[in-house]
C-alpha cells in the first residue's frame, strides 16, 4: 500500500478510543535515546530511566506504562540515575548527558528524591555540567559517589570523583587530575 492510499484508507478506530490522548513532547527531535537505567532489588516490576533530553520517567508495571517524574525541574539532560539499595524511595540523578559527542545536552548538576519521585531537590555540582556516574552506598542512602565529567569542550574545576556522607548537603572531591580530565 501507498502512502497515498493509506491516507485515504478509511479508518478501523472508533475516535472514541483516542479523545483523552493528549501530545507531549519530551525533547528535541534529534535526541530521545536513553541514557541510564535502574532497576529496583526486590521490586521486579519498578524501573526509572533517565533520558537524553527527555528527563527521568518510571513504570511499575515492567514497562507497560511509563510517566515523566522529572517534569517539575529546570533541566532534561540526564546523564545518571541511580536508587539507594536501602531504600527504594531516595533517588539521586546526575545531570547532562554523559555520552560525549558533537551535540549534547548539559546539566546543571545534582538532583534528589526521597518519595521515589515525586519531589525533586537540587543539591549541588551545579557547573559539574555531564554527570556519568552515581554510586549509593548498600547500607547508607545517604553516602553517594559522583563521577563527573565536567564541561564537554572546555576546561572546568568541578570534575573528578565527589563523596557526599550527608545526603547531598555537601561535597568532597575525592579524585581529580586536572581541570581538562573528567571522570566516567
Amino acid at each position: 500500500m501507498s502512502f497515498a492510499q493509506a491516507q485515504s484508507a478509511p479508518s478501523r478506530f472508533d475516535g472514541k478510543f483516542f479523545q483523552d490522548l493528549r501530545w507531549r513532547s519530551i525533547g528535541p527531535h534529534s535526541r530521545g535515546a536513553i541514557s541510564r537505567g535502574h532497576w529496583c532489588a526486590g521490586q521486579p516490576e519498578l524501573f526509572y530511566f533517565g533520558s537524553v533530553d527527555g528527563g527521568v520517567w518510571r513504570t511499575n508495571d515492567a514497562g507497560r506504562t511509563w510517566n515523566p517524574i522529572f517534569d517539575s525541574q529546570p533541566i532534561g539532560s540526564i546523564g545518571a540515575i541511580a536508587v539507594a539499595p536501602s531504600n527504594p524511595d531516595v533517588i539521586y540523578v546526575g545531570s547532562g548527558e554523559a555520552d560525549m559527542r558533537s551535540n549534547i545536552g548539559y546539566g546543571n548538576g545534582m538532583y534528589k528524591s526521597t518519595d521515589a519521585g515525586k519531589s525533586w531537590t537540587h543539591i549541588g555540582l551545579t557547573d559539574s555540567r555531564q554527570i556519568a556516574r552515581i554510586l549509593v552506598d548498600p547500607a547508607d542512602p545517604n553516602k553517594v559517589f559522583v563521577a563527573a565529567l565536567g564541561h564537554a569542550y572546555g576546561p572546568n574545576a568541578e570534575r573528578g570523583v565527589f563523596r557526599s556522607k550527608d545526603g547531598g548537603a555537601t561535597w568532597q572531591r575525592i579524585l581529580f587530575h586536572d581541570e581538562n580530565t573528567g571522570c566516567d
